[in-house]
This record gives C-alpha cells, sequence and structure tokens, in this order.
C-alpha cells in the first residue's frame, strides 16, 4: 500500500486528496489549520475550500508533520508558490524516507525567479526523484469527479510512468511527459494571461478580443517558455494551451476573476481580499517582467498586466497600446522553428 502525503489543504490539495483516496491509497494531507484538519476528519469536508463537496471516509489530515510524513514515500506540494521554500526548510528534517514529490504548484518565486521544482531540488538534493503536475483542472470540478485530463512531467519514463498509474483514476486521465520544465513554466506563465482575459471580459470588450488575447497569450507562453528552456511542443499540448483556454475563460479560475474585478476600478488589495485565496499570477508577472527585459523578450500582454497590477495603470489604457502596436508577421522566424 502506497503512502501519500499531501502538502496543502487548500482546494487543489483536498480534490487530489479525494482522488487518492477514492483509490484507497493511504493519505493524509498536512493542513497550517486544525479547524480545517478537524473538518475533514470528522465531517468529511473542507467547508473553506470545497463547501459542499463530500470527501472519503478514508481521506485524512494533520497539523503534525510527524504524522503526515511517518512512513510516506510520495508527497504531493500544493502549497503557493511564495510559502515553499520556507515550508521545505522547516519540513526537510520530516521527509528523510520520501521518495517521489509531486510539484502541483502554478507559480514562480517572486524574490528569486525560481521554480517549485528548482526549489524542491535545491533544498532536498538529488537522491529524490521529481515531477510536475499541470493542465486544464479546476480543483472544484476534479472534487465533483467531472473528466478531467492532466499531464505528469518527469526525467525518466519509467519513475514517471509509475508515479502516472498511481495517479490516475477513472474521471482523472494522466498523460506523460519528458519536459517537467515546459510543463511548469507553463502552468505559471499562462495565469498571466488569464488575468488579461478577466480585464478584457470585465471591460465588455466581446469574444472576438478574448479570443485573439488566447491566441497572442499563447504565442508569448512559446516564445517565454523556449526561452527559459521548455519544449515548444510542450506549450501547445495539456500544461499549455490546455490550461490556457480553461483559466481564460472559466470564472473558476482565481486569476482571471483578479483581471475582471481590476477592471472594475478596485485595487488590487480590495480584489485579493475579495477572492480570499491565491492568485499565482498576481506575482507571475513580476517575475516575467524581470525575465523578459534579462532575455530581451517581447511579451507585450504580460507587459501590460504588469503595469495594470504594479503602475496602476488604467485598463482601458493598455487595450489601445496593445492594439496599436506596429504591424508584423503573425509569427516570427524563431517560434516557427524553434525547438
Amino acid at each position: 500500500m502506497v503512502k501519500i502525503a499531501i502538502v496543502g489543504a487548500g482546494s487543489w490539495g483536498t480534490a487530489l486528496g479525494k482522488v487518492l483516496a477514492e483509490k484507497s491509497y493511504d493519505v493524509t494531507i498536512l493542513a497550517r489549520r486544525e479547524e480545517i484538519a478537524n473538518q475533514i476528519n470528522n465531517w468529511h469536508r473542507n467547508s473553506h475550500y470545497l463547501p459542499d463537496v463530500d470527501l472519503p471516509i478514508n481521506l485524512k489530515a494533520s497539523v503534525s508533520p510527524e504524522e503526515v510524513f511517518n512512513g510516506a514515500e510520495f508527497v504531493i506540494w500544493t502549497i503557493p508558490s511564495y510559502a515553499l521554500e520556507e515550508y521545505l526548510l522547516n519540513l526537510k528534517p520530516y521527509l528523510v524516507s520520501t521518495v517521489y514529490h509531486v510539484s502541483g504548484i502554478k507559480g514562480m518565486d517572486i524574490e528569486t525567479g525560481r521554480s517549485p521544482l528548482h526549489i524542491l531540488q535545491t533544498i532536498l538534493g538529488d537522491n529524490k526523484k521529481y515531477f510536475v503536475l499541470g493542465g486544464p483542472s479546476f480543483a472544484y470540478e476534479v472534487a465533483l469527479g467531472l473528466p478531467t485530463a492532466v499531464v505528469l512531467a518527469g526525467s525518466d519514463k519509467g519513475d514517471t510512468t509509475y508515479i502516472q498509474e498511481v495517479m490516475a483514476w477513472r474521471y482523472f486521465r494522466v498523460y506523460r511527459s519528458s519536459d517537467p520544465t515546459g510543463v511548469e513554466l507553463a502552468g505559471a506563465l499562462k495565469n498571466v494571461i488569464a488575468i488579461a482575459a478577466g480585464i478584457c471580459d470585465g471591460l465588455g470588450l466581446g469574444f472576438n478580443a478574448r479570443a485573439g488575447l488566447i491566441s497572442r497569450g499563447l504565442i508569448e507562453l512559446v516564445r517565454c517558455g523556449i526561452a527559459l528552456g521548455g519544449r515548444k511542443e510542450t506549450f501547445y499540448g495539456l500544461a499549455g494551451l490546455g490550461d490556457l483556454v480553461l483559466t481564460c475563460t472559466g470564472a473558476l479560475s482565481r486569476n482571471y476573476r483578479v483581471g475582471f474585478y481590476l477592471s472594475q476600478r478596485k485595487t488590487l488589495d480590495e480584489v485579493l481580499k475579495e477572492i480570499g485565496q491565491v492568485a499565482e499570477g498576481v506575482k507571475t508577472v513580476h517575475v516575467i517582467k524581470r525575465l523578459a527585459k534579462e532575455k530581451s523578450l517581447s511579451l507585450p500582454i504580460c507587459e501590460e498586466v504588469y503595469k495594470i497590477i504594479y503602475e496602476g495603470e488604467k485598463p482601458e489604457n493598455s487595450i489601445q497600446r496593445l492594439l496599436s502596436r506596429s504591424l508584423k508577421e503573425e509569427f516570427e522566424e524563431d517560434e516557427l522553428w524553434a525547438n
């Protein structure tokens, strides 16, 4: 029997815990708050994040790292990217016997620009095996048992196949990839475009505008992703295009809602308070702004999202700048033939 530890009792960690517990695995979620752990254990609910979802009676939660990691060889990380390093440093003494580490985090560290995968590898070392989970997957729909297709990426095919088989379930289809860097970058970058899509819809610009935004946003994912070491095809798959379409069109997307509320003249603090959960794109766009400058990348949509969030630019001005840019070929030569 595989024992699985999940770090993070938010919507994503709880939804993945539900999937794996339904498969009769021994699953324990490490929660930050005793209240949530008690709800999962005693009432089989997580009222704060998935209020109307019944959880399996064998899904457990605890605030004790000793209890969660004792005997666990498989860890899934679902906490916000900005908290990962601090959590890892505190939890490292309890992770000695763990082997497999799956990052389900879609973001980047704002201070260092490092990805969750890089942080895991740096702190835990080379004697562990690391994977990235990506793709279009609203936690709420996964928790409801609705059909979902995701992608799991790892550097070793045999190990990745093993984790793929552990995580796949009757409504949770898992594809395999050998590009963890690309899957991770796609998951982080699409959040920025989702904020732009929320702004677009909030301004009432129509379906044509949103479709154009998604298409050009995909180009920015490809452009940035290849420059940072991902493979081009990854960004046209589930982790890239799939997740991009989902988060740019679904009201369940926190990043989309950030953009929508910003278009209504609300401040960022007001928006984040109203959403009540972390929207990774807010921090990721700060990292992307810096990386674009370092690598001389043209990322006009990301640039405008940065200006709206951090410089107080009016969304209408950003839209006008995007529409008035100089005319050019749809695909640059490097975008056509890279990788």
